[in-house]
């Protein structure tokens, strides 16, 4: 005797019903599943995984395709996205399946592959561009999706981003309060939305200020990157007193290029980046950044699809977080300011804070 029907015998229940209340569906009383549970757990009887999806007709599989370069796995902020997910995954019972792309093309033809396969229950999209095909594909589809991000489609989506305006506004604003003038951004390619964002709020409060935001470049979202944006924008004319860059990786690679012009990083120029990779706190000197909290996201957004694949509208499920101000040495006043006011002029004078 099989141990399924071994189980269905001792309860005096059929096959059929052991096996759904196993599967958790509802038109077992609740009462029944219970039962069936604990009767299981005692005869520690574990049902064949294979069959049971095959059953259900699901994969209990959720993916994510990571865009980048063939084995381009080191960015931090992925990788602390990913513990996040996986972890709140496996509490639900769902595997996590971590696939690569080399160009948004082959990352569109992986996501119809997966939907068209039948290979997963939902999907995680990652690093969102303004004119975003994979949400227009992936609604189309009909699978549960959420996106870590936004774009500017109207369709709706699940999503939680930062609010990467309001946070580069309010980083601008405590520049200017430090008498910053001559303040340039430094931005990843411009169609990647969290990039296009941020330049935004950098220049909604440049214009606030009647500063025109016309210093500005775009670079790769790497220290290789920084490193050449800078070294570019150190050259120019007036030069700038202080940068905001996109992301941290972008103003590691500027701290380098400040120091390589015999520059005081936070007192000659200052610098500010985004994301408080842990690389952050140790460099010389200390960054300023701002910070989106990559593991509350990732677990909000497993939960968001574990109830997309329980039938959950996808328009109750927008959210825009508010981001975090880390002050560190890399920012403070103005050459022109701090000589204005004189050596005791504080941190704290300036105004609003990171």
């Amino acid at each position: 005797m099989s141990a399924l029907r071994a189980l269905a015998s001792s309860l005096g229940l059929s096959i059929t019903t052991v096996s759904r209340a196993l599967d958790g569906y509802g038109d077992v009383a609740a009462s029944t599943r219970e039962r069936v549970r604990l009767a299981a757990e005692a005869a520690n009887y574990r049902p064949n995984a294979a069959a049971r999806r095959l059953r259900r007709g699901a994969t209990e599989t959720v993916s994510i395709v990571l865009p980048g370069d063939p084995g381009h796995f080191d960015e931090p902020l992925y990788m602390e996205l990913l513990a996040a997910l996986g972890a709140r995954f496996d509490a639900a019972g769902l595997d996590l399946m971590v696939l690569a792309a080399r160009s948004p093309t082959e990352e569109l033809a992986l996501y119809r592959r997966l939907v068209e396969g039948r290979r997963t229950d939902g999907i995680v999209l990652a690093r969102t561009r303004v004119d975003d095909p994979r949400i227009r594909t992936l609604a189309e589809s009909g699978i549960p999706f959420v996106v870590m991000g936004r774009t500017e489609t109207t369709l709706p989506y699940a999503h939680v981003d930062g609010d990467g305006t309001a946070a580069f506004a309010q980083a601008t604003r405590r520049l200017l309060a430090f008498g910053h003038r001559d303040i340039a951004y430094v931005g990843a390619a411009p169609e990647f939305m969290f990039s296009e964002l941020r330049r935004r709020g950098w220049a909604a409060a440049m214009a606030a200020a009647d500063l025109a935001p016309a210093i500005s470049m775009e670079t790769a979202a790497t220290e290789q990157g920084g490193l050449a944006a800078m070294r570019a924008l150190l050259r120019s004319t007036p030069r700038p007193t202080a940068f905001l860059c996109a992301t941290d990786r972008i103003a590691i690679g500027g701290l380098r290029a400040i120091k390589e012009a015999g520059l005081a990083v936070g007192r000659d120029v200052s610098i500010v980046g985004h994301d408080n990779l842990s690389a952050s706190a140790f460099t010389e000197p200390g960054l300023t950044t701002m910070e989106l909290p990559i593991t509350e996201v990732g677990t909000r957004l497993a939960e968001m699809l574990i109830a997309l694949i329980g039938g959950a509208d996808a328009r109750d499920l927008a959210e825009v977080w508010p981001v975090r101000a880390v002050e560190r040495a890399s920012t403070g006043p103005s050459p022109s300011h701090r000589f204005a006011m004189g050596p005791s002029l504080s941190r704290s004078s300036a105004g609003e804070g990171l």
